[in-house]
């Protein structure tokens, strides 16, 4: 059974698929076309990569929040059940023991909802792929 957004007209074949009717175009659009529940956590996830990299951009890359300098350093993506971080493979591997506990896939770590942040180790994540990456 296909379903059809009323808003853009686009087809999927879930019922209700989740999808940008227009591409966001800032991180500030990104959160707000989340479901309302979600929007907090990442706005939190937000401040703590801002403050971990102020000097990086944010942009949106590949229709994900981005901090960018010269280069992608990191992502971050609502999903239905938590928050998709984005740090590259190397960085998961190299914080494999502070990352004990979380679901983690190549370059992929999944935080969930109702679980609090792990804000620490984001930072220090952050400031890893800034140091490895940025130009």
């Amino acid at each position: 059974m296909t379903w059809k957004c009323p808003k853009c007209g686009r087809v999927f074949d879930r019922q209700d698929q989740h999808h940008f009717c227009e591409k966001p175009k800032t991180i500030d659009d990104y959160i707000e076309a989340q479901d309302p529940a979600v929007q907090p956590k990442l706005r939190e996830i937000r401040a703590v990569i801002r403050s971990a990299l102020p000097d990086a951009e944010e942009r949106i890359s590949w229709s994900m929040p981005t901090y960018w300098k010269g280069r992608n350093l990191i992502h971050f993506a609502a999903s239905k059940k938590h928050i998709g971080l984005y740090p590259g493979g190397e960085a998961t591997t190299a914080f494999a023991k502070e990352l004990e506990g979380f679901d983690v896939s190549k370059g992929t770590i999944r935080l969930p909802y109702e679980k609090d942040l792990p804000t620490e180790v984001i930072t220090e994540i952050a400031k890893w792929c800034y140091e490895r990456n940025g130009k």
